[in-house]
């Protein structure tokens, strides 16, 4: 069957329209003509007779097999007008549009945290990501994704794998570059015994692993595995969440500091471990709320040791369960909302009935951001900016940061 390719999906899957309905073409792009076999609404492997103009060469030689990367053979421009559109089309949905400010990427080679899949072989284990929609495990010794820092890790990932799981099953490796260098949690491994805790951490000690830990336990700390939120060093709990680069991080916190202005009481919510509330500090109280407690005592521990810092009061609180409520947010300059990927409609409901002056969206899916922000506008506040931010290059994955501002009388395009 010969297809020509109409649009890319959310998830980074070309479709074009067959004769009983879409079909899904993996590999391809927009305009592309291409032919072959379709099982279900499936072309498995296309070949293309006419390619896109946006079509690359993938700089990676993993990128045909391994899952961890989706658009490798399409240039930087087209897939950073991709992301921009889907963040559009999302908005849309809800009868929104938004000035959106240009789009920043992060480099390859800049991944500083990955989970990987690891299984144990007869000459010693692989390591890397499951192809797409399959359990095949791909090794991927050049990947071009990970950071020069996390590649260096391998050698000690596979001593790992070998000490510690069987050839029957897969361990699941999260690996982060801290400032001392490699933090390492795994998950599916072997049992903890004396013999095996013991190996762990002879090979933690051999490798200089800053801290492992195996089934949310530490088995080593050789020396705290910190990350710099601002002027305070942050030691999150092992399998913590952390932006994916540096580069990104920094991306969201400029938007972010840009956005909040010069507010003097800003609250955080949905805080992790302080990645906006401890910059934020430096020129105004924060208030931090997030509901795992590791991570508010990171946050507060990394606060107490910093210096210049203003005040940060830092709660554990569940905010699905109990958002923080209209009067709560008295004299509150701005609000810093970084919910996960499905939103946060009970607390942005709450804050759509509120006097708060500005509210700054952090989302990393556009359509529980775009039903959130269509919430807020309801509310009152208006859109100003998008800025979209990509940090986990040549996938489909989208992060943003958006201001909102409370003008019932000065609405902005962005209002329904």
């Amino acid at each position: 069957m010969k297809l020509t390719i109409d649009r890319l999906g959310y998830l980074g899957d070309a479709i074009a329209m067959g004769p009983e309905g879409p079909i899904y073409v993996p590999h391809v792009l927009p305009g592309e003509e291409v032919e072959g076999e379709v099982e279900g609404d499936r072309m498995i492997s296309p070949k293309i007779i006419t390619p896109s103009p946006d079509r690359v060469r993938p700089p990676c030689v993993h990128a045909r097999s391994c899952g961890g990367c989706l658009l490798q053979h399409a240039s930087d421009s087209f897939v950073a007008e991709w992301k921009l559109d889907v963040v559009r089309t999302a908005l849309a949905r809800q009868g929104l549009n938004a000035t959106f400010l240009p789009i920043l990427t992060s480099p390859a080679q800049s991944r500083r945290r990955a989970t990987l899949t690891a299984r144990r072989s007869k000459t010693g284990a692989m390591i890397g990501f499951h192809a797409r929609a399959s359990d095949v495990l791909v090794p991927v010794p050049n990947c071009q994704l990970l950071s020069p820092q996390l590649m260096a890790t391998f050698p000690a990932l596979e001593a790992l794998v070998v000490a510690g799981s069987s050839r029957k099953g897969e361990v699941q490796l999260t690996i982060t570059d801290s400032l001392a260098g490699p933090d390492v949690s795994v998950t599916g491994g072997k049992p903890i015994d004396a013999t095996l805790r013991l190996e762990l951490a002879r090979i933690a000690e051999r490798f200089n692993i800053a801290r492992l830990s195996w089934e949310n336990e530490v088995i080593a700390l050789r020396t705290a595995p910190m990350q710099r939120f601002g002027a305070a060093l942050v030691a999150p709990p092992a399998g913590g969440f952390l932006q994916a680069t540096l580069q990104g991080e920094a991306d969201l916190v400029a938007a972010v500091t840009r956005a909040v202005g010069d507010a003097k009481k800003i609250v955080d919510l949905f805080a992790g471990a302080g990645t906006f509330a401890l910059p934020l500090a430096r020129n105004a109280e924060v208030f931090a709320f997030e509901g795992d407690k590791a991570m508010v005592e990171a946050m507060d521990k990394g606060w107490r040791m910093a210096q210049g810092l203003k005040l940060v009061t830092s709660q554990m609180r569940d905010l699905f369960r109990r958002p923080l409520e209209p009067d709560e947010f008295k004299n509150v300059g701005a609000v810093v909302i970084d919910p996960p990927r499905a939103g946060a409609e009970a607390q942005m409901e709450t804050i759509s009935r509120s006097d708060i002056p500005v509210v700054v969206a952090v989302s990393c899916n556009p359509v529980t951001f775009a039903r959130d922000a269509a919430m807020l506008v309801k509310g009152g506040f208006g859109l100003e900016w998008v800025q979209v931010v990509d940090q986990f290059r040549w996938s489909s994955h989208i992060e943003l940061v958006a201001k909102f501002t409370k003008n019932i009388n000065k609405r902005s395009k962005g209002n329904l």
